[in-house]
């Protein structure tokens, strides 16, 4: 996997963070602002890049300054009653953050590769449950790795080896929607958000963790992809993600649940509605599709 040296172009409308101060803190960073503030004492920087030796990247693969904590083996997700890719139980979770260093007074900054949309859902999902656990100074690093290394982010042979610290955990239920949720919202009109492929919305393809094809009655679909520019590493600004969810029929603040099937891809979906354009009443259905399906008695439509 070679990733080469690149400055963000014209072509997609791309996301421009201000820059981010403890007290400010934005849902986006650039690769110059990570420059300039990834020495600051409550600045903790997470790579969570699998495969980082699997690279090209020679005898300096490391963001400085950052601890290591790869998506796909660190614990961030876990299966629970056969539901895989679940958050793990509150305390369980809040251990692994603060394990790798973090206290409540951090700003943590997430870099991902940054390679296309589904990648950088990794960045998007442990956001998501630094907000679900009650901590609001965190963001991804637009572009993540991409960015960092076009901008001449300094690299280094070894990861920081962090000291433990307390994280403490105030879960927001209200972030995290659950199966009564979805039962509730097919009652009462609450809109649900299929962030998945089309071919999958339409029951064309279905992923293995999934029991049935379809998607959920009544859901609208916003797939993930549109939400993040592959091409330039960037994330879509408000002004786009705006667009896209007028094209879906969505309206302003409209209370909203966004499911995948796994909770991975809808995280994309959510961090764009709930953190970049601001609709405060969207929340993650994290079981997703997986969850549903796993009772036949639960409806599922083939648009």
């Amino acid at each position: 996997m070679r990733f080469a040296s690149f400055v963000a172009a014209a072509g997609f409308a791309i996301a421009a963070p201000v820059v981010a101060h403890a007290a400010d803190v934005t849902p986006l960073v650039t690769a110059e602002w990570l420059k300039a503030h990834a020495g600051d004492e409550n600045v903790k920087i997470i790579d969570i890049r699998d495969d980082i030796d699997g690279t090209d990247l020679g005898d300096k693969p490391y963001v400085a300054n950052a601890v290591v904590a790869p998506y796909g083996s660190y614990g961030w997700r876990t299966e629970v009653q056969g539901v895989p890719g679940q958050i793990p139980p509150p305390e369980q979770i809040g251990k692994l953050i603060g394990d790798l260093g973090i206290d409540g007074d951090d700003h943590v900054v997430i870099v991902p590769w940054g390679t296309d949309s589904s990648e950088f859902g990794g960045a998007t999902r442990v956001y998501w449950t630094f907000k679900y656990l009650g901590h609001d100074d965190v963001s991804i690093l637009d572009g993540g790795w991409r960015q960092y290394d076009a901008v001449g982010g300094e690299r280094v042979a070894e990861p920081v080896q962090p000291v433990a610290a307390e994280f403490p955990v105030s879960v927001r239920p209200e972030l995290r929607a659950t199966t009564a949720d979805v039962e509730a919202a097919l009652k009462d009109g609450t809109k649900l958000i299929d962030g998945r492929p089309e071919e999958q919305f339409l029951g064309q393809s279905k992923s293995p963790v999934v029991a049935s094809l379809g998607t959920i009655p009544g859901a609208v679909n916003l797939p993930n992809s549109k939400f993040y520019s592959a091409d330039y590493a960037s994330f879509a600004t408000p002004e786009t993600i705006a667009s896209l969810a007028k094209g879906a029929g969505l309206e302003d603040d409209q209370k909203n649940i966004i499911f995948c099937n796994t909770g991975h891809w809808a995280s994309v979906v959510w961090f764009g509605l709930h953190e970049v354009a601001g609709n405060k009443n969207a929340a993650m259905y994290d079981g997703s599709m997986a969850e549903w399906t796993a009772d036949p008695s639960r409806p599922v439509q083939t648009p």
